[in-house]
């Protein structure tokens, strides 16, 4: 028995991978389900009810997945390329301060209609400023950037904590760790009255759209896809590497800085150090789950906000650790990745 590797990948299989292999998780983590012992079946009814049970499960699910959307796009696009960009959740925080700090410091006397877009392009560009310092170690020196962009997490983290401990500290916060809010004219619009759920989930949904076009339609694109399949080849047809790992690195950091613009903005209004639960760690396993197509992230990041969001519903209802959210996600991302390696190679006698 042999493996060999397939000259071409037929479409069918890359539309049915994915669900395979989210079947394939939830059927594994049933058994540690029936283990606790719970009805596997009703605990993923109340993982379903959970999420999307109500007006108000839903649009708190949907919420949960717009950042999800954002920092799966930043991973996508950054892998695609061969880009190793492990650094989201530090980018997330950076372009989360930087509204704080903008609207709080600078432009919070704009109105609303000019302040908004200025403030997700600050967030978006402060994202792009710290991924580049891996791109530029690894382009310099050939650092690998899957440590430095990973070890800039904590960096951000801590500078994000020493910024809202000094100068930036809300003084009517109580001595609670907190940035100063942003101003009132410039949170998002809400998409559904009296709901979380604000404009940020449409400009997820649009930004996958136009990552996807980009790739799949443009010069730029198909220089990133030659970048990441064969990085000498694309060299050796005229592609001008450097310069097109750069474009990649500052699209996929400003989409991960958007993500904590559009959090801080659609959501909190002032920055803390638990901003995030992970989203910048999640968003690469959103990516995988989609194949790294663009399209295939906004459902993989519905999926994933569902599990987490339905599982406090579950385990409410049958007594069962809220830890089997986080087990399937992981499942997921293995059985995705066992897929995709059969997606590339078949079985020879």
């Amino acid at each position: 028995m042999r493996f060999e590797r397939r000259e071409h990948r037929p479409l069918y299989l890359l539309i049915v991978t994915p669900v395979i292999a989210v079947i394939a998780a939830l059927a594994l983590a049933g058994i540690l389900i029936s283990i606790a012992g719970a009805p596997v079946l009703d605990a993923y009814w109340r993982i379903l009810i959970g999420a999307f049970g109500s007006r108000l499960s839903a649009t708190e699910t949907l919420t949960r997945a717009t950042p999800l959307m954002l920092t799966g796009l930043a991973a996508a696009v950054a892998f695609r390329a061969r880009l190793w960009n492990i650094g989201a959740e530090g980018q997330f925080y950076l372009g989360a301060i930087a509204v704080a700090a903008a609207s709080s410091r600078l432009l919070g006397n704009l109105p609303g209609p000019i302040l908004i877009p200025l403030l997700l392009l600050v967030g978006a560009i402060a994202g792009m400023v710290l991924i580049l310092i891996p791109l530029w170690l690894r382009l310099r020196f050939s650092v690998d950037e899957v440590v430095t962009s990973l070890l800039l997490n904590f960096i951000a983290v801590l500078f994000v904590s020493m910024l809202i401990d000094g100068v930036l500290k809300d003084p009517l916060a109580f001595g609670w760790p907190q940035s100063q809010s942003v101003s009132d004219h410039a949170m998002l619009p809400k998409l559904i009255a009296r709901s979380r759920l604000h404009i940020g989930f449409a400009i997820a949904i649009a930004l996958a759209i136009i990552v996807h076009f980009v790739q799949s339609r443009t010069v730029f694109g198909m220089q990133s896809r030659a970048a990441g399949l064969n990085p000498g080849g694309a060299v050796f047809a005229g592609v001008p590497l450097g310069r097109t790992l750069v474009k990649v690195a500052c699209l996929s950091g400003g989409l991960a800085g958007l993500a904590g613009a559009i959090e801080v903005m659609g959501v909190k209004g002032y920055v803390t150090t638990d901003l995030s639960p992970g989203f910048g760690y999640a968003g690469i396993v959103v990516a995988m789950l989609a194949n790294l197509n663009p399209l295939g992230v906004v459902f993989a990041a519905i999926f994933t906000a569902t599990m987490f969001v339905g599982a406090d519903g579950m385990s409410r209802g049958l007594g069962i650790p809220t830890y089997i959210a986080d087990v399937t996600v992981a499942l997921s991302l293995l059985t995705m990745l066992i897929a995709l390696f059969f997606t590339q190679y078949r079985i020879r006698r």
